[in-house]
């Protein structure tokens, strides 16, 4: 009895141990892992990294992890051409393959949201244009043209933002007003409707959803065999 209670002491010290080596690991690897992701990409911002699955040692020496959740701010991403802030990213990768001496990952599937203030989303139209939300999923764009006759004319229009192409977000009023003289409403559209081409993301990823909430344009993105380079 008494060498069975020290074996049993021991077993239970022995596994104490080794859960605080693993989550002493997994602490430092989600550490190391944002602070890569932040240099890579050149954050503004911050990026957090949370690793899941247990025990963390052992999935590592099969160079496959579980699920790893990535959350960053002041992303910035390529739009028709043009520089867009991504406000805030978060990203479930799951089933992450660690390859090419752990530089390189790939995950089996992965899903996120990318969400794009309105007022980032007006910088990327590549118009003076003012961008906000317009209730019951509408974005409102207000811009000034000049027009014969006229003059200076400023207008708000409700837009549908939608997806084309599975890669451009396309904005573009749901009504104009066209004041009675031919082409006014196309005067304006010119300054309100556009379309952004999104690039630069990891390949395997695309969009596939975009909406608009109170607080700014959300896109959804999904994909698999997704290649993250360190």
């Amino acid at each position: 009895m008494r060498a069975l209670r020290i074996l049993l002491i021991t077993a239970v010290i022995l596994g104490g141990l080794f859960i605080i080596a693993d989550r002493l690991a997994v602490n430092y690897a989600e550490g190391e892992a944002a602070e890569r992701i932040r240099a890579n990409q050149g954050l503004a911002g911050s990026a957090d990294v949370s690793i899941k699955g247990f025990p963390f040692l052992t999935q590592v020496m099969g160079k496959e992890l579980d699920q790893v959740d990535v959350t960053l701010t002041g992303v910035e991403a390529s739009a028709g051409g043009r520089k867009v802030r991504v406000t805030e990213m978060k990203a479930a990768l799951e089933h992450v393959r660690l390859q090419n001496n752990f530089s390189t990952a790939v995950a089996a599937s992965a899903s996120g949201t990318a969400r794009i203030s309105y007022a980032d989303l007006g910088k990327a139209s590549g118009e003076d244009v003012t961008v906000g939300y317009g209730g019951n999923g509408k974005v409102k764009v207000t811009g000034s043209v000049e027009i014969p006759v006229l003059g200076t004319v400023t207008r708000s229009v409700l837009s549908s933002v939608s997806l084309a192409a599975g890669d451009t977000i396309r904005v573009r009023a749901d009504k104009v007003p066209g004041e009675g003289i031919p082409g006014v409403e196309e005067r304006i559209r010119e300054r309100t409707d556009f379309d952004r081409q999104v690039g630069g993301l990891p390949t395997g990823l695309k969009l596939t959803k975009v909406e608009a909430t109170p607080e700014g344009v959300v896109v959804t993105v999904t994909g698999t065999d997704v290649v993250l380079a360190g």
